[in-house]
């Protein structure tokens, strides 16, 4: 007889020891209304709603971190799911590597920003939209990222007075990182005295590589997407917001970019939080996914943007998806004990819900370590099928999920119209 997905191989024992002879079927559920994700082990409803699971204390954190080979569906999973959380009034940004969630966006009514050098859109790192504070970390990102490596001690101190200066310059309109370019490479006398400098010209030495760093977004091959004011007309609050960086997808320079709308998203949530605090509400319920978090947390800038993400989740109403291959990914982010390692290992700490999807048997080791699964979880994980996960929701529960996936959802999941679904299927 032909297995049926999801199913698995029986097992016989005492109704007293049930539990412990597969310990999947402990409980049918995670106990919370959520979002429909599919069938359980035990042929039971899978919802999930990280917000509904932090009130009970089932959850810290609503944060996720996703692991899935290619062809395995994890894919197919974030849409769906962005899609039916769409239902509960919940809002999706994704950042957008791919090019792959146009299709969903239609669907939702949504909103893509199409980024590319020279293009017809513009996004303000340096958007006033949250606190001075949360504008020079922002910057700080940035030049990181520019850089690949943490500020001197001078650059760090160059930034500050740079924007400073650039703020006061342009009350009328937002500064831009043109602005603080030539703040850097011109200093003013407010600049050299505000950190004590012994001239105008040892300021803009100390600074000039940094100055550089960040010239090429204004002037040199990345021109053209983050060097002026946010283009106007963008809508921001669509249920789902794409910034497709799909143009530059094979770029070195991709982890500048988006470190660079990494930026910008931050300030539009930081004035969203202030406007709600003022407001006496909580505000709106936000899904933030990045896709191949691989080929990003290597930049210092993203995976700092991160983490600061990941920790200010609860205060900011804020789900952070990071979608990975496998558990070593992360080791790329930087040597052992490195800053960026230990970024990623935070990442790690930091998601209250992982799911796992199939690995090959050489990462079932550094899954297990890193993941801290047990022996009956980490046996499992090569074994499953196309649309099969193992959830691991909080510090209790553990479950097999058997991804569902309807009719019409099926439109927007499947990218590649030109061959058969059969052949999509496979590719997700």
């Amino acid at each position: 007889m032909r297995r049926r997905a999801g199913e698995r191989p029986g097992h016989t024992g005492t109704t007293a020891h049930f539990q412990a002879i597969y310990p999947f079927l402990g409980q049918g559920g995670l106990g919370v209304p959520g979002a429909y994700i599919g069938r359980d082990a035990y042929g039971g409803a899978w919802m999930y709603d990280p917000w509904a699971l932090y009130g009970p204390g089932i959850l810290a954190d609503q944060n996720m971190l996703l692991l899935g080979k290619i062809g395995y569906r994890k894919s197919s999973l974030v849409k769906t799911y962005l899609f039916r959380q769409a239902l509960f009034g919940r809002q999706s940004w994704v950042l957008d590597v791919k090019g792959e969630y146009g299709p969903l966006a239609n669907a939702l009514g949504g909103t893509v920003i199409s980024l590319r050098p020279g293009g017809e859109v513009r996004l303000n790192p340096l958007s006033r939209r949250g606190d001075r504070a949360a504008q020079l970390l922002l910057l700080r990102s940035v030049a990181k990222a520019a850089l690949r490596r943490e500020l001197s001690s001078e650059e760090d101190a160059g930034l500050r007075v740079a924007l400073e200066l650039v703020n006061a310059e342009h009350r009328e309109n937002e500064p831009t990182l043109p602005d603080v370019v030539d703040a850097l490479l011109r200093p003013r006398t407010a600049m050299v005295e505000g950190v004590s400098a012994s001239s105008s010209e040892s300021f803009a030495q100390a600074n000039r590589a940094c100055a550089l760093a960040l010239q090429r977004l204004c002037e040199g091959d990345l021109q053209g997407m983050f060097d002026g004011p946010t283009t106007p007309g963008i809508d921001l609050d669509a249920p789902i917001v794409v910034l497709d960086l799909s143009a530059m997808q094979d770029s070195t320079a991709l982890g500048i970019l988006m470190t660079c709308a990494a930026a910008w998203l931050q300030a539009i949530m930081l004035e969203r939080k202030r406007i709600a605090e003022l407001g006496g509400g909580s505000g709106i319920k936000l899904i933030l996914v990045v896709e191949e978090g691989s080929r990003l947390t290597g930049h210092i800038g993203v995976a700092e943007w991160l983490q600061g993400n990941f920790k200010l989740c609860r205060s900011l109403g804020v789900q952070n998806i990071i979608v990975l291959h496998n558990i070593s990914d992360l080791g790329t982010s930087g040597a052992q004990g490195s800053r960026e390692a230990k970024l990623a290992e935070g990442l790690i700490a930091d998601a209250g819900t992982k799911v796992i999807y199939a690995q090959s048997s050489d990462q079932v080791e550094p899954t297990r370590n890193k993941l801290g699964l047990s022996g009956t979880e980490a046996q499992i994980i090569p074994t499953l099928g196309r649309g099969e996960a193992l959830w691991i929701v909080g510090q209790q529960h553990s479950e097999l999920v058997q991804h569902r996936v309807s009719a019409f959802e099926r439109k927007f999941i499947y990218n590649d119209h030109r061959v058969s679904q059969a052949q999509a299927e496979a590719r997700v």
